[in-house]
């Protein structure tokens, strides 16, 4: 590509150039989800993120081991050191074992994230198939003199780590300023000082998930299972990591803390954070009562939503703003996605359906080729620019309007000349099906089907038997599918 690839490292708070550990290999962990319910909208945008992210550096010809992932154990209410677990919780209203809701409510993400055409990562461990590597990373961090134990619950020292490596450098936190800002916990809890977070907790007799372990039989600790399972599946140090701009503090800056502690180095060379999801204006939450699910989108079951919207239509909505920005949800910006999304298939139809087509009689356009060449390399430029995804389906759209009008006769391919006609079309075709991930979403009629309709629509037409005609029309429309008279054939496409 024209521009080197240059992503924003949150731990920098810089954009660097991307220079893998190991090119062309790329080691990169994200934070998957707690499946403890129905995947909702904010699981969908670090899913596409960084599916992207994954798609892009592949097309690229790195060779991407993604590690996502699945936390079924030690999520505390609130996110916490105290509490119910958030699973255990789901499983005593449900009257049901813990892994059984655990297990339900993977399988129903893995739905959800399969409707989104999102890729399976290349390995997706879970929090409890990994309990020996989490206390043999707690007995690691003990040892090195960075944890100590209090009734069977072992905790992380942040001041000891403190000094001897700063803590705070993710998010830019000082630990001076945090101590200020808590309350004092003396006699309040067993913990040292408020910054200190568990490596593990003793269980309480009546809690359901715990196993044995050196200090007590209890579980592992939230933001443990990150740092043990990216190190086990990506090494001590990989490339990047990635999670929501939620998870930067906490959960990442113990993520550091730890496996400094343990493995003596930062874990992940470059940090990624995309933004979070607001719903009108407000951040979304179930206490607001603006807590939308997947499927409910996918349905159009929910008081706030006016119709149902495909799940290529949340992806698409997912790609028109950076990773880095916040998105807001609304009616308004989910139709202009779904008008958005029908655009780019409809041109994805015709640019496959273009086969170039010699014609010795016109004579290339050197300036139209330019253009062409120039339009083209914009939306590798804007990809190549901390994948901007928004910026680069904004040049997908200058593509487009080259490719419809070779398709309604404006601009002739000749002109273009075979390469580079085959470069605006490759260029294209790759970013909407390869990059964005997006795919044709059949109509209620079979495409079979509405070749029929337009065969009988044709007939009718010659005929000059209009009442049929129009009648074939309005059915067709009514399946949100135009039929468009072009000069030499006719065609059908989906309604925008």
């Amino acid at each position: 590509m024209q521009t080197e690839l240059r992503l924003y490292n949150t731990l920098s708070r810089t954009k660097e150039k991307f220079e893998p550990i190991a090119a062309p290999h790329v080691g990169m962990y994200v934070c998957g989800p707690t499946v403890y319910g129905d995947a909702h909208l904010g699981h969908a945008r670090p899913a596409v993120a960084f599916d992207v992210i994954v798609r892009y550096l592949s097309h690229l010809g790195y060779k991407v081991r993604y590690v996502r992932n699945i936390t079924d154990v030690g999520h505390l209410v609130g996110d916490a050191d105290e509490g119910e677990d958030k699973i255990a919780k789901k499983a005593k209203l449900e009257q049901l074992e813990p892994m059984e809701i655990a297990q339900h409510y993977t399988d129903s993400y893995h739905r959800d994230m399969d409707l989104l055409n999102i890729k399976k990562p290349s390995i997706e461990p879970r929090a409890t198939g990994h309990i020996p590597e989490q206390i043999a990373m707690i007995q690691e961090i003990f040892d090195a003199g960075y944890a100590y134990e209090v009734n069977g619950s072992v905790y992380f020292d942040v001041l000891k780590y403190n000094t001897d490596k700063p803590y705070g450098i993710l998010s830019g936190r000082k630990v001076e300023d945090l101590m200020s800002g808590t309350r004092d916990l003396d006699g309040q809890g067993e913990k040292r000082n408020s910054l200190d977070f568990a490596l593990w907790k003793k269980a309480a007799p009546e809690h359901l998930m715990k196993w044995d372990s050196p200090w007590s039989i209890g579980f592992p600790g939230w933001h443990l299972e990150c740092s043990a399972m990216s190190a086990k599946y990506l090494g001590k140090r990989f490339d990047i990591h990635g999670g929501g701009m939620d998870l930067l503090f906490p959960h990442h800056e113990c993520e550091i803390a730890q496996s400094n502690a343990c493995n003596h180095a930062d874990p992940a060379k470059y940090w990624l954070h995309n933004n979070l999801i607001t719903i009108n204006g407000q951040k979304m939450g179930k206490s607001l009562g603006n807590f939308i699910t997947l499927q409910e989108l996918f349905q159009g079951k929910h008081e706030l939503l006016e119709q149902p919207y495909s799940p290529m239509t949340i992806r698409y909505f997912m790609l028109t703003a950076h990773y880095r920005s916040t998105l807001d949800f609304s009616n308004e910006a989910l139709k202009a996605a779904q008008k958005g999304y029908k655009k780019v298939i409809n041109g994805l139809k015709v640019a496959k359906k273009l086969k170039y087509v010699a014609d010795e009689s016109i004579t290339p356009d050197e300036q139209a080729q330019q253009q062409v060449k120039q339009l083209c390399d914009n939306a590798y430029r804007a990809m190549n620019d901390d994948f901007n995804s928004a910026l680069a389906i904004g040049h997908l759209f200058n593509i487009l309007k080259k490719i419809n009008s070779i398709h309604t006769g404006q601009l002739s391919m000749a002109q273009l000349g075979k390469e580079v006609f085959q470069q605006m079309i490759d260029t294209y075709v790759t970013f909407v099906e390869d990059i964005f991930g997006l795919k044709e979403e059949q109509s209620v009629l079979a495409g079979d089907v509405i070749d029929i309709l337009l065969q009988l629509y044709t007939q009718a037409k010659e005929a000059k038997n209009y009442d049929q005609v129009d009648m074939i029309r309005a059915q067709l429309k009514a399946q949100g599918v135009v039929v468009k008279d072009m000069k030499h054939t006719i065609e059908w496409a989906y309604e925008e």
